[in-house]
């Protein structure tokens, strides 16, 4: 698996799990301000979409990840 890829998959699981710690109606509901996680990674990707800098693609390429 490359950098390219594994960003994506963290960037979806992250996503699913604060919906799942932070909508109401969930049963894992932890508090409605986990929402500002989702809205911190949705940011993080845009951003990214423009500048090409990514701190999780950093840290995959330090510890051996090939790029994708």
């Amino acid at each position: 698996m490359n950098t390219d890829r594994m960003v994506r998959m963290f960037a979806g699981i992250f996503v699913l799990v604060s919906l799942a710690l932070g909508v109401p109606e969930s049963p894992l509901f932890l508090s409605k301000y986990v929402l500002w996680f989702t809205v911190f990674v949705g940011a993080n990707l845009l951003q990214s979409s423009f500048t090409r800098f990514c701190p999780l693609e950093i840290m995959l390429k330090k510890a051996g990840v090939r790029e994708g």
